[in-house]
């Protein structure tokens, strides 16, 4: 069996996912990177771990990404599901096929993962992080199938994290604001009273933490990094 701790990334092609892969490379994980376009499993070869190409909307794929990974290291310690852009538009124009594709792409997704991998850490236990959004405590008119189906990831995190907290596994959902990943809009930095995007590297921060012993004692819960966006307390 290996002997360092070994994280999966679901959708870490690019972007957060991806500079997540890498800072936990530097924290002494191993890991496996999935995702649809191919970067994500050249990705994890790059990084001397594995990759898969998949989609985090078919259960077939994630059930072969999450063997791959346990037949290839022996053992899963750590999860971190991203995801990609789901559905858009005005909220009574969105289709029911939309608002169904939206749920696939923010919470069925984990769901579905966590169905796979709790057996697979049940004897040693884990930590499951989702990346999912500011919008669940504001929902945005611009996201609004994210904002919708990760208010419900909020509560299935809830669910799953006092169900299995006894077995050691445990699951947070971290809520980025706006990233430097994606274009910038005035109108939006505008928005952030610390007066500008996050950069990535801060968020891969806060998911390491989460994955790690360190936040032991953490689950459950939704942890903001949106240098002051949302207003709510």
């Amino acid at each position: 069996m290996y002997d360092k701790p070994v994280a999966l990334i679901v959708a870490g092609g690019s972007g957060i996912g991806a500079d997540a892969a890498r800072k936990l490379v530097d924290c002494g994980y191993g890991v496996a990177v999935m995702s649809s376009s191919g970067k994500g499993e050249k990705l994890g070869i790059d990084l001397g771990g594995i990759g898969f190409t998949g989609s985090n909307l078919d259960s077939v794929d994630l059930k072969g990404f999450a063997d791959f990974a346990y037949n290839h290291y022996g053992r899963i310690d750590g999860l971190v599901n991203c995801a990609g852009h789901g559905p858009k538009g005005e909220i009574l124009e969105i289709s029911d096929d939309d608002w169904h594709a939206g749920m696939d792409y923010y919470l069925l997704n984990v769901v579905r993962m966590a169905r796979i991998v709790t057996p697979l850490m049940a004897k040693r236990g884990g930590s499951i992080v989702n990346v999912s959004t500011f919008a669940v405590f504001e929902p945005d008119s611009d996201f609004p199938t994210s904002a919708v189906f990760r208010a419900g990831l909020a509560a299935f995190t809830k669910l799953y994290s006092d169900n299995h907290a006894a077995d050691g596994i445990r699951m947070n959902n971290v809520l980025p604001g706006f990233i430097d990943s994606l274009p910038e809009k005035p109108d939006r930095k505008a928005r952030i009273p610390m007066g500008r995007y996050a950069r990535v590297s801060e968020l891969s921060e806060v998911i390491s933490f989460l994955i790690s012993d360190a936040s032991s004692y953490i689950t459950g819960q939704n942890i903001r990094v949106d240098g002051g966006l949302t207003r709510s307390v």
